[in-house]
């Protein structure tokens, strides 16, 4: 397909038409244009008939390829994502932040504005890119921020992203909740891997593709991780006041007595989505 435009308008005509043929979503062309431009998508629109920058030229149609022909997340081809306002670094040893994220950081957020202490200490756990803990760091200056994970790689992109938005984090290698069990923690908030390994064949290629597996799977029909860090909670020397949970929209009921099975003292509450989907899961014990 020829891409010899020559304005900013047929640069977004022919990428979206490009995409559209490979099954893609259209919008791509707009985010590639918006960071390779340097544009919001209002100055895209207002600039249009503008020359398109021939500097530019190869870069975009190659990424406007990549995604296109592999599937390839737009983050990973420019190297950022937007979350809660801010941009954060990912790559392939992180997820790709999604805005149903955001309404757990909400829940979160808005908790804390009813609960009655000085100085909070918060553990993420299982941070990824550090999105939430990040965020809950910058919004709480108060708070005292943790954040775990497993994987090596995904704690030194975490901590990139702490440095860059100037967080005050203290990240920690580990299991779950194992690194928190000596520590006083009064929010216990994660995004594990709750996909079941059986739904792998039905997933987008742009999230199974180049998503790490072990960010994304879990045992026992994905509930593996939610019963790991409950029983951790369960066997520790502190009890969390909330525990928030993301969870897969079909696992609300589940994960509710996962926790009600082991920690009888906590009130919990299932969460929908904008798109009004269970996502998020709160458990609350009034006596902490």
């Amino acid at each position: 397909m020829n891409s010899n435009f020559t304005t900013i308008q047929e640069a977004r005509h022919w990428a979206s038409v490009f995409l559209d043929k490979h099954t893609r979503e259209t919008r791509v062309a707009d985010l590639l244009l918006e960071h390779f431009l340097n544009m919001s998508f209002a100055q895209l629109l207002a600039y249009e008939k503008d020359p398109f920058p021939e500097s530019k030229r190869e870069v975009f149609v190659e990424s406007v390829h990549v995604h296109a022909e592999t599937g390839m997340p737009v983050q990973h081809i420019i190297g950022e994502a937007d979350f809660y306002g801010r941009s954060f670094s990912v790559n392939s040893n992180v997820l790709v932040p999604r805005s149903e994220t955001e309404e757990l950081v909400e829940g979160i957020l808005n908790w804390v504005e009813s609960f009655n202490k000085d100085k909070l200490q918060i553990a993420d756990i299982g941070t990824g890119s550090g999105i939430i803990a990040i965020t809950l760091a910058l919004e709480l200056n108060k708070a005292d921020v943790y954040a775990s994970d497993i994987s090596e790689e995904a704690l030194q992109t975490a901590s990139g992203n702490a440095q860059k938005l100037g967080a005050d984090i203290q990240f920690i290698q580990g299991d779950f909740y194992e690194p928190f069990k000596d520590i006083p923690v009064d929010i216990v908030v994660s995004n594990p891997p709750y996909i079941a390994h059986v739904d792998k064949g039905s997933m987008d290629d742009t999230v199974v593709n180049f998503d790490p597996a072990l960010a994304l799977f879990a045992d026992r029909e994905g509930l593996a991780a939610y019963d790991s860090i409950v029983k951790q909670i369960k066997d520790s020397n502190h009890s969390p006041s909330l525990i928030a949970f993301e969870i897969g929209y079909l696992q609300g009921n589940a994960v509710k007595k996962l926790i009600q099975d082991s920690l009888p003292d906590y009130t919990v509450e299932i969460r929908k989505d904008i798109n009004k989907k269970d996502r998020m899961v709160f458990a609350s014990c009034v006596s902490n």
